[in-house]
């Protein structure tokens, strides 16, 4: 029925899916939270079971894993309702061209284009994000395997939204029925008091989440210069009257060509109206909201997670304390599944990718190189991972407890000495100040008196 009302719209439907696979060839490294997992993995394409080059990393052979701590981010979603609004609205408007305006076959092919997009899906796990979730837990397990043994306690929490409790149950899935845990099937249990601390978080609810003024940047860079330019070019192709766009349509016909690749492994008719440098635009306006609203634009952001890393340290802390007494280890395996916004502020509140220079509407071109890039840093299915050592051999009894972090199962450096293993005394001495400072319920208080949000953030 769509096609009919779209005279042409077939053919020239055809047409687009024959040149699409070059047009958009250079656009997936750019969509931000919305990215593929495979994306910051490239070798996961080839053999999903990968662990990857360089994956046994630089311990002693007298290092034995005690315990694992994992924080996930959920696996491939479908769009949020409000997203699904968005792209019915902009389809409609492609639908109501008039049949006897001159030719346009971007906009003939996208209204023939069968909109499957339904506001039940609202952001629920596609099958993509089960098989992402299957295929992590067993990667993590071939990476471990003195920690994913049969009989070790694994102990799983997630939030409370359906994607990831889902995911939570596809890593579990994953793990296969070998591994039995102690005997009882796992529970998937709710923890959003630490997996969405930012809901519990009144200052930055108030402050920074139902806050207009505190996206100023955001909502300036969408009138900007770089914006226009794309907005213009988008009308141009469709053949729509430029004040018929705006940034929002514009962003999420780009997200409907992330979300077709990463949910069906497919090049949608929508990549056609982008170029790379397009897209390197609509990242950072993405990346301007994650920086703003959970990265390094306001402090309470980040201090929000301080509940969350405290919590990563108390276990750490009862592993080595259970070692030092020779008693098994209580909970040798910890995963937890959370959000993009459960991941980056955490991130932030350690340091990482943070920009010598803040994100503005106006440094755009100033940024090309920045290492605040959501989609390299928390894509679909990106992972977090603590892993305490015991090692044996040792020359000083403070080399004897180690720690290695993993984001997204590579390597990460260390902030406090630029190696990719620490002593856990070095590592909670470099972390000192968060972990006896940050007191989530002080943090998150509302100021008493009527300052500006500005003033206060």
């Amino acid at each position: 029925a769509v096609a009919v009302m779209a005279p042409g719209g077939e053919a020239a439907l055809l047409i687009l899916l024959l040149v699409l696979p070059s047009a958009s060839a250079g656009l997936s490294g750019y969509f931000g939270t919305k990215s593929r997992y495979e994306e910051v993995n490239p070798h996961l394409v080839r053999d999903p079971l990968s662990l990857g080059p360089g994956a046994g990393g630089s311990l002693p052979a007298s290092c034995a894993p005690l315990q694992l701590r994992a924080v996930l981010r959920h696996g491939t979603r479908y769009p949020t309702a409000g997203q699904v609004r968005r792209l019915g609205e902009l389809h409609a408007r492609l639908l109501r061209r008039p049949a006897g305006t001159a030719a346009c076959p971007a906009a003939a092919a996208l209204a023939a284009w069968p909109m499957w997009y339904e506001e039940s899906l609202d952001g629920r796990l596609a099958p993509q994000g089960r098989r992402d979730m299957e295929q992590l837990a067993r990667r993590m397990a071939a990476r471990f395997p003195a920690l994913f043994a049969a009989r070790r306690r694994l102990a799983l929490a997630s939030s409370s939204k359906h994607r990831c409790l889902q995911s939570g149950a596809a890593f579990r899935r994953g793990l296969g029925p070998t591994l039995d845990f102690g005997g009882d099937e796992v529970e998937v249990e709710v923890n959003d008091s630490l997996m969405r601390f930012f809901d519990h978080c009144a200052k930055f609810v108030a402050l920074v989440e139902e806050n207009d003024g505190a996206m100023c940047q955001v909502n300036a860079f969408k009138e900007g210069p770089e914006m226009k330019k794309v907005l213009e070019k988008v009308a141009s192709a469709l053949c729509l009257p430029v004040e018929e766009l705006n940034a929002d349509l514009v962003q999420v016909a780009f997200l409907t060509c992330s979300y077709e690749l990463a949910i069906k492994n497919v090049t949608s008719p929508w990549c056609s109206l982008f170029s790379e440098e397009d897209a390197k635009v609509l990242e950072y306006l993405n990346d301007l909201k994650q920086y703003w609203k959970r990265g390094y634009g306001y402090d309470i952001n980040s201090r929000s997670s301080c509940i969350l890393f405290q919590d990563i340290f108390q276990h750490l802390d009862k592993a080595v304390e259970e070692s030092k007494s020779s008693k098994p280890i209580s909970s040798p395996l910890i995963v937890q599944v959370g959000h993009a916004e459960t991941l980056q502020p955490l991130l932030a509140l350690m340091g990482y990718f943070k920009d010598d220079e803040p994100l503005l509407a106006d440094n755009y071109a100033r940024h090309t190189q920045r290492k605040f890039r959501s989609g390299r840093i928390v894509p679909y299915a990106a992972n977090l991972v603590f892993v305490l050592y015991h090692c044996d051999h040792v020359n000083a009894s403070q080399e004897e407890y180690q720690v290695q972090l993993l984001l997204n199962e590579k390597l990460l450096s260390f902030h406090h000495s630029n190696e990719t293993i620490s002593t856990y005394t070095d590592l909670k001495d470099y972390y000192k100040d968060i972990l006896e400072n940050c007191h989530f319920k002080e943090e998150c208080e509302l100021p008493k008196v009527n300052v500006t949000a500005v003033d206060e953030l």
